[in-house]
């Protein structure tokens, strides 16, 4: 990993809910394109642009909720799918937003990362989300998709980077829900209803080293080019 030294997303994403000035955020978001530029290349660095500008356009104009997932959906799912060990010699490694645009590509838990954490920056509560493991039952294989409830007792929308449209859950009968989490909770899924809250499970380690990584001052360089 080369170091970067500039503030990475997770303090914009901070930066954002504690309502610092726009002026910041703007440096921020320059401090995080050179950042990108330094570890990728020029061609990352203007996808980065394309994705700050996407979220300071929604911050700006007042997206609703439904504009917010379609816009930011539709902007992740351009990039390319891409197997860890491929891209990152791992077996498994959750990037983040900046790593995975950086890279140009990623897999499922990078795809629904950058979607979770875009829409929170953009204002959605952090309990109407959910990061939700699945079987894809046509792919025969694990699989993660962002999940959108408007109300507690809605059925949730997915957002989804096999589908380009964002549909209720019970118009997926291809996924089968195992288990979902958020900043702040996981839940077991029940084959009805929205899910028990679970504890803690071993099965959150990448999504707890996820977190402590947005704080850091790396990117991790990938194995292969996709520019």
């Amino acid at each position: 990993m080369r170091p970067i030294y500039h503030r990475l997303y997770g303090l914009v994403l901070l930066s954002v809910l504690l309502g610092v000035p726009a002026w910041s955020l703007e440096e921020e978001d320059s401090h995080m394109r050179a950042a990108v530029q330094s570890v990728y290349g020029s061609a990352a660095a203007g996808r980065l642009a394309q994705w700050r500008r996407l979220v300071r356009e929604g911050q700006s104009v007042g997206w609703d909720e439904q504009q917010a997932m379609t816009r930011i959906n539709g902007f992740f799912n351009r990039l390319a799918f891409v197997d860890d060990i491929r891209l990152w010699a791992k077996n498994d490694y959750w990037a983040t937003p900046m790593e995975f645009i950086g890279a140009g590509g990623g897999d499922c838990e990078d795809f629904s990362l950058a979607k979770y954490f875009s829409l929170r920056e953009l204002g959605v509560a952090d309990h109407k989300l959910r990061l939700v493991y699945v079987k894809a039952l046509e792919l025969n294989q694990f699989h993660m998709v962002v999940a959108y409830y408007p109300t507690p007792a809605s059925v949730p929308l997915i957002l989804d980077n096999l589908k380009t449209e964002i549909m209720p859950a019970t118009q997926r009968g291809d996924l089968a829900p195992i288990y979902s989490f958020n900043g702040e909770h996981l839940w077991l899924m029940k084959e009805r209803g929205r899910g028990e809250l679970a504890g803690e499970s071993s099965r959150l380690s990448l999504w707890n080293d996820l977190r402590s990584r947005l704080n850091t001052t790396r990117l991790k360089r990938p194995a292969i080019n996709l520019d």
